[in-house]
């Protein structure tokens, strides 16, 4: 293991720390003992306190329970936006013994049916807006139980709630959320150790196909416990949420870890730049996790000038870099450098992190407590030195088990040094003298759109069900908002789709940032002399 990046290590902090010992649950138990009245979520003006969140908590988990038959072991998926039900959804299946499935809610009923079908899961916990959605694939996917959360229903009037979900009157599917709770059912007894399954966030693969990545109770405490020293989290701050929940990095930062610390949430559904600097004065925020899109739109409001930020303390993100002038600019205005972070599905969140000290830009930060990092070479997967670029393998606490019913896969994703069980990255980088490590290319030709990953295969499989398409390439372009953006290639059947048309048919059965924003017609795509598509070209 290198230690050179240990001269840069956060002043103060220890090298390593103590794995937990407890359930991710016991985290909102502790916080209900020693905070239970203070706001553990703000959402649109509603404050819930931690002793009402874990009320709803083990009423859900009751429920889950004793009328939907979910036992010790079984995954419930949960697929909706940023918002209290997502919260109490997450922790009420930890409550009930379960495994949780997140669902990116931009996920349309292709991609649903699949992971519900993979995973198992016994029940599907939605929002009102995707209930369609859900009805479309229950029948085939083994008629989970379904339970349906209105977000309406906990904000309050005057705080810009998003439009598009103030009005959604209950579809005729699953039991309402609010009847759930009125039944306040009794929770099972909790029984969960560290060692146990805890989360199986879906990873998509080179294949197409995406993959669950096996999560147990202390991967998921490894990162959060982490997270709270390294960026100074402590009792009582204020953390404003914009990353969706369902998603590792949002998940961990602003959900998980203000529990953990009995922080406060500043939940938001839908990122609304004027929203967040109103609250980030008003509300004194801290601490915020975000991506290049938001920092962009934050940065260009009117008046910019005029917002009082001096509240907070940190601001960083991963997923995509930050580009040098939106950092720098960032830097004049708000006085914080911005900290760029490196994880994986796989990792449940950084496994990497600037520090606060000495952060370099375009950089992945260096390893945090307890992880071994080393770059090797593809190949022959001897390992590198300083400023050679090659694969980064990673060992550490927070590393998952391996994929869901994916013993070969699972196997390909590991590998062995010094009698330690590395995780292939299957991203290409190197590490400085300093020990800092840097992002160079991808292994894969795997498309990164606003740190979500879309793999070109599976939207290549997308494209060749629809009738009048003959052979499709998909692309990654440099975006100046989004990092890289999606282009098709698409050689037709008949002249009469065109751009349109298609862009329409794919947001029908593809999530949003998966959706090419260009499209391109040919007479043919390329092959190489073994008969693959030279998708450079």
């Amino acid at each position: 293991m290198q230690n050179r990046h240990f001269k840069v290590w956060p002043n103060g902090l220890p090298y390593s720390l103590p794995q937990s010992r407890h359930s991710v649950l016991h985290n909102l138990d502790q916080a209900v003992s020693a905070a239970s009245e203070r706001t553990a979520i703000w959402y649109y003006g509603r404050r819930i306190s931690f002793r009402e969140l874990a009320t709803e908590v083990q009423h859900l988990a009751g429920f889950l329970h004793q009328q939907l038959g979910i036992h010790a072991g079984d995954r419930v998926a949960i697929y909706m936006q940023n918002a209290p039900q997502f919260v109490v959804a997450y922790y009420a299946v930890l409550a009930a013994n379960a495994v949780i499935v997140p669902v990116n809610p931009m996920c349309r009923r292709g991609e649903l049916r699949y992971i519900v079908q993979d995973s198992g899961a016994r029940a599907i916990i939605f929002g009102t807006e995707l209930a369609e959605e859900v009805m479309a694939v229950q029948g085939d996917s083994g008629h989970p139980g379904l339970v349906q959360a209105r977000y309406s229903d906990y904000a309050l009037d005057g705080w810009d709630f998003p439009a598009e979900f103030a009005d959604l009157a209950p579809a005729p599917v699953g039991t309402a959320w609010a009847d759930v709770l009125a039944m306040e059912c009794e929770a099972p007894g909790h029984d969960r150790r560290p060692g146990d399954w805890c989360i199986i966030p879906y990873s998509s693969g080179t294949t197409g196909q995406p993959k669950g990545c096996l999560h147990t109770h202390a991967s998921v405490n490894a990162v959060i416990f982490g997270y709270s020293k390294w960026v100074g989290v402590t009792s009582g701050s204020r953390i404003l949420a914009t990353l969706p929940l369902c998603h590792v990095t949002g998940m961990q930062h602003s959900m998980n870890l203000p529990i953990l610390t009995r922080s406060t949430t500043y939940l938001m559904t839908r990122w609304n730049a004027a929203l967040a600097a109103k609250l980030i004065q008003r509300e004194r925020i801290e601490h915020w996790r975000s991506i290049t899109k938001m920092m962009i739109d934050f940065l260009s409001l009117p008046r910019i000038m005029d917002i009082d930020v001096s509240s907070l303390k940190a601001i960083g993100g991963g997923g995509a870099q930050m580009p040098a002038g939106i950092a720098r600019r960032m830097s004049e205005l708000i006085g914080l450098d911005y900290i760029e972070a490196y994880g994986l599905s796989e990792t449940i969140a950084p496994t990497h992190i600037n520090p606060p000290q000495a952060p370099k830009q375009q950089c992945l930060g260096i390893p945090i407590f307890d992880v071994d990092c080393r770059i090797v070479d593809p190949e022959s997967l001897e390992e590198l030195r300083s400023n050679e670029p090659g694969e980064i393998v990673t060992h550490g606490p927070q590393v998952f088990q391996g994929y869901w019913q994916r013993p070969e896969e699972t196997e390909a994703a590991f590998l062995t040094l010094d009698g330690k069980r590395f995780l292939r990255t299957g991203d290409i980088g190197y590490m400085d003298d300093e020990g800092y490590f840097f992002f160079v290319d991808r292994l894969k030709r795997m498309v990164n759109v606003s740190g979500f990953k879309v793999w070109p295969a599976e939207i290549e499989a997308i494209l060749h069900s629809h009738p009048d398409i003959k052979e499709a390439c998909i692309v990654g372009d440099p975006d100046p908002r989004t990092g890289e953006a999606v282009r098709a290639v698409v050689v037709r059947h008949k002249d009469l789709l065109d751009a349109h048309r298609l862009t329409d048919w794919c947001r029908q059965n593809m999530a949003a940032y998966k959706v090419p924003s260009r499209i391109e017609f040919g007479d043919q795509i390329p092959p190489s002399g073994a008969g693959k598509v030279l998708w450079h070209d």
